[in-house]
């Protein structure tokens, strides 16, 4: 009778014994199922087929990565002769190409775990890490006009170059109409990707990847001067032009692969995107790590180059006043992009070129001390 009253009363029964045995071996079994998981999860077999999906996803995936020995016969080759220094640049151009846009897909990927704040920071920073690797080497070597002319042609390139290859390659692909920029379209591209690696695998990528770029930068850079002598090239040229090939090869690509999608908001945003993280990051670093080493890197551009930029800017902005594209205005800029290229390889640099007792020296920052103990300011 107490038990019923007890139950009328609105008093919650005591659970069955049973009911509790059961529960509790329902808990035991997860718990031994989830480390069962763990321990495959740890096992060595396992991490040996994770390690190889990822290699497959970074380094085989990507058809840009038949270009990869390139960088090792670069290494070879200054070792083997110092007399191939034009070859051994080629090599190092080309190896670095593909390391490029791979260091940007890792970016990118370990951007997906992080969120929208740190992502935007990584894709900052690593996504201009070569030309970032390459400055710094340059600096390293007192090359101050290699370091301000190669990120400006990366801006030039991104503006012209790559903007206008994506605009000729969508008008191609849609010939019947003017393509038009949607914002709606880049939400939708950021929901489709996936995450194709691990924030650990892709840590491990950012690191390895790095660091052979790194490698590959120091012969890069100490073999421009002998490959401007080995190939009849001025060292503007390749600085302006040659240079901002490597770090705006993923640029180059995924800009036109958008719009050739129809999708020219995203392309938009790669190329000018990638010119205003480097006027406002990339330099300004350039300027600081100058100061801490003892270089007199500063903005100070010279007149033509600061003309050429200003030049760039308003085609760009008349290209873009109407928020269409077509493949004649994509041809506009490709040939403005051909302009500066044969500009800057008639252009003699002032900075860069002097005459000491009947001999010409070049790549030169002023002011410059001879090995006599002599002085000259350009």
């Amino acid at each position: 009778m107490e038990e019923l009253e007890l139950e009328e009363g609105g008093g919650s029964p005591s659970p069955s014994p049973m009911t509790a045995a059961g529960k509790m071996q329902a808990l035991d079994f997860e718990h031994i199922g989830s480390l069962a998981a763990v321990a495959e999860s740890l096992s060595t077999g396992s991490k040996w087929r994770r390690a190889l999906t990822s290699v497959r996803v970074v380094i085989l995936q990507a058809k840009i990565n038949v270009l990869l020995p390139f960088g090792p016969l670069a290494v070879m080759l200054h070792y083997l002769s110092a007399n191939h220094q034009g070859w051994v640049f080629l090599f190092s151009l080309i190896g670095i190409t593909p390391l490029a846009e791979r260091l940007g897909y890792a970016t990118e990927q370990l951007a997906l775990y992080t969120g929208p704040t740190i992502g935007g920071l990584l894709n900052a920073t690593f996504g201009n890490a070569t030309e970032m690797i390459i400055s710094l080497y340059a600096l390293k070597n007192g090359m101050i006009r290699v370091v301000q002319q190669s990120l400006l042609g990366s801006i030039l390139s991104n503006m012209l170059l790559v903007l206008g290859c994506a605009f000729f390659a969508g008008g191609l692909v849609h010939p019947s109409r003017d393509q038009v920029f949607n914002k709606e379209e880049e939400v939708t591209e950021d929901e489709e990707e996936e995450k194709e690696i691990t924030q650990g695998e892709a840590i491990c990528w950012l690191f390895v990847l790095t660091i052979w770029i790194s490698i590959l930068s120091g012969y890069l850079v100490d073999a421009i001067q002998g490959a401007s002598e080995s190939l009849n090239m001025p060292v503007a040229f390749i600085s302006v032009i040659l240079l901002p090939i490597v770090g705006n090869a993923a640029e180059h690509a995924s800009a036109i692969m958008f719009a050739m999608k129809d999708k020219l908001d995203i392309t938009l945003g790669v190329a000018i995107g990638s010119s205003t993280q480097i006027s406002m990051f990339v330099i300004p670093f350039c300027v600081v790590i100058g100061w801490i080493m003892g270089q007199q890197m500063d903005l100070n551009f010279q007149l033509f180059e600061t003309a050429t930029l200003f030049i760039t800017v308003l085609v760009v902005a008349f290209m873009l006043q109407e928020g269409t594209s077509n493949y004649f205005k994509g041809l506009m800029l490709i040939l403005c992009y051909l302009i500066v290229a044969a500009s800057f390889f008639v252009h003699v640099d002032p900075d860069s070129t002097l005459q000491f007792k009947g001999h010409w020296i070049t790549g030169l920052h002023s002011p410059y001390t001879f090995p006599n103990g002599a002085s000259c300011a350009t």
